[in-house]
């Protein structure tokens, strides 16, 4: 049987349930896009920017079983994505990368588009491939596809020659779908040391990462059992309901909301699941962690990197902590319901939330009462697709998540400009769902162009910007040490000059009182389908706990000199104004 290679690559996608790839066609990969239009199974999208688009399949990866998938072109194609690839690599997002290829067959240097790709992707991915042959591009797919989702899952690129892509050649039988690999099995042995630990323990705690949201009923039935608070990664929002009366918060150290401090003081026993304890997990590694730390994950490569386990346990969550629940019910028995503890959570949530409210926002929207009114009008299962930035931590602290995967936020590789493709990605995904961003201006402008996708595709996604003209988050971050803010000043955006060039609607608010109202214009406008941008001057003078709690945590790490050196030049710099 004669095919060519473009022929096989959209086979063996076909064949992984892949729904739509993300890219732009080019000299490279016009017959890949070519055999894409021939697919009744898959839908390519065309992008404003590769960047766009890898943000896009990374979401596609979080938002549902599938994998995202890039079609890119060589060279410009993969630096332009690389920040998404990234994004999902150092997240632990699957995702499959199908890039075009110089011609392996000329025997010529300096062909357009050459550059060693491999060298420069092999650190965002988990394995790189060049296929050479065209027996060897349906294996390769499909064990990339394998590596990808094994583990703690990542991208993985794929580099397939045009020559390969555009000439047919003899493949014989082309292989069948290989079954997905077995998980490992927890050790009965780690399960029984670690349920007694935590019986054993006098205050318990659980801290849930994003590898945990696919056992949220596990977690919240451990969490019960134990009488025991629970805490989330910034990923992990997503993994266990805010409404659940043992749930704290993101973080728990200094840098967490007043919730968890309380709650976790004096935590003997914590564990841990799908967490790596990463900087901004920890805040900055602000945090007490007990010697009887259990670990759960399905990379075995955290264990030990930040704090020390008592016992350490590989596997995914689902399985690991369905195994734990069985041991601590057979071990002992669930704790009575601790009603003070969770008055207390209670009260703290109600405290920190009122101060918020008090906040005095000098006529712009204070940022808890756009939350209450966001949380107030949509349903539990809207997904929110949040970008880095200071509104990250106003999310984090002001709204509440109450459903498993109903929200996804770029974390340890940080990119800003995540959200507005992301959104698209994860509409696509999830046509029956809501789905809505929170951007701060500016992230908005590193990829607001790519809402033209959006009103192209007619996708209902509510885009809310909070516009202040400021780098807020870093502007924070400055203004304590140094008592000035160099180079983050936007100036000013015009949000609704943005939406006319995008064809977006546009819906302005402006003050607390019209929150609701404008909410309620958005979703109106969204669900006639296509995308609205809210300009919400939002006030950003109220610090978030994270921020505060993270200044001071990387200031008392420094040396004495240096700290003593910040503290009198930015005092210096008050007195002299």
């Amino acid at each position: 049987m004669k095919k060519t290679g473009a022929w096989l690559a959209v086979h063996a996608l076909e064949n992984l349930g892949i729904e739509f790839t993300f890219g732009i066609p080019g000299v490279h990969n016009t017959e890949l896009y070519d055999e894409l239009n021939n697919s009744p199974r898959i839908t390519p999208i065309l992008v404003t920017h590769e960047g766009g688009g890898a943000f896009m399949a990374d979401a596609v990866s979080r938002c549902s079983a599938r994998t995202g998938t890039l079609v890119i072109v060589p060279a410009a194609g993969a630096t332009h994505a690389a920040s998404g690839i990234g994004e999902a690599f150092l997240d632990g997002i699957p995702m499959l990368v199908i890039c075009g290829g110089i011609r392996s067959d000329l025997g010529k240097r300096y062909q357009l588009h050459e550059i060693d790709q491999h060298a420069f992707l092999r650190p965002l991915t988990k394995a790189t491939f060049r296929i050479e042959r065209h027996d060897e591009i349906v294996p390769t797919i499909y064990a990339a596809h394998r590596i990808a989702n094994a583990g703690e899952p990542g991208p993985v690129f794929v580099e397939i020659p045009v020559n390969l892509q555009l000439f047919p050649a003899e493949v014989g039988a082309l292989p069948a779908l290989p079954p997905p690999p077995a998980a490992p099995a927890a050790v009965p042995a780690d399960l029984a040391r670690a349920a007694a630990l935590l019986l054993a323990a006098k205050k318990p705690a659980l801290f849930v990462g994003w590898g945990a949201r696919g056992a949220a009923a596990q977690t919240r039935a451990i969490a019960d059992f134990l009488q025991a608070p629970v805490a989330t990664t910034l990923q992990g929002l997503a993994a266990f309901p805010a409404e659940h009366p043992l749930h704290t918060g993101f973080g728990f150290g200094e840098a967490a909301v007043p919730a968890a401090r309380n709650a976790f003081a004096g935590c003997d026993c914590l564990l841990a699941v799908g967490t790596r304890f990463g900087e901004i997990a920890t805040g900055s590694y602000g945090v007490d962690v007990p010697p009887g730390l259990i670990h759960v994950d399905i990379n075995p490569q955290v264990f030990d990197a930040n704090y020390p386990a008592a016992v350490a346990i590989e596997g995914d969550a689902a399985t690991v902590l369905d195994g734990l629940l069985a041991e601590l019910r057979r071990s002992g028995e669930p704790r009575a319901p601790d009603g003070a503890r969770q008055r207390r959570i209670a009260a703290d949530k109600a405290a920190y939330l009122a101060a918020w409210l008090a906040h005095d926002s000098r006529g712009r929207v204070n940022p808890a009462r756009f939350f209450q009114a966001l949380r107030a009008a949509l349903p539990d299962d809207a997904i929110a697709v949040v970008d880095d930035g200071n509104h990250t931590y106003l999310t984090a602290e002001l709204f509440p998540v109450r459903t498993s995967g109903a929200l996804i936020v770029p974390t340890d590789f940080n990119a800003m400009g995540y959200a507005v493709p992301a959104a698209i990605g994860a509409r696509l995904a999830n046509p029956a769902r809501e789905v809505f961003a929170i951007v701060g201006d500016g992230a908005f402008q590193m990829t607001c162009m790519e809402i033209v996708t959006a009103t192209r595709l007619g996708l209902g996604i509510v885009y809310f910007v909070f516009n202040d003209g400021t780098l807020s988050q870093i502007a924070q971050a400055q203004e304590i040490p140094y008592n000035r803010k160099p180079c983050t000043t936007l100036g000013a955006l015009d949000l609704a000059g943005v939406a006319a060039a995008t064809g977006a609607d546009y819906v302005a608010l402006s003050r607390d009182d019209a929150c609701a109202e404008a909410i309620a214009a958005a979703r109106a406008a969204a669900a006639r389908g296509g995308p609205v941008i809210v300009d919400v001057a939002i006030d950003y003078t109220k610090r978030t706990a994270f921020t505060q709690g993270a200044v001071r945590t990387n200031f008392r790490r420094f040396p004495l000199a240096q700290r003593l050196r910040m503290a009198a030049r930015a005092m210096a710099r008050r007195v002299t104004g």
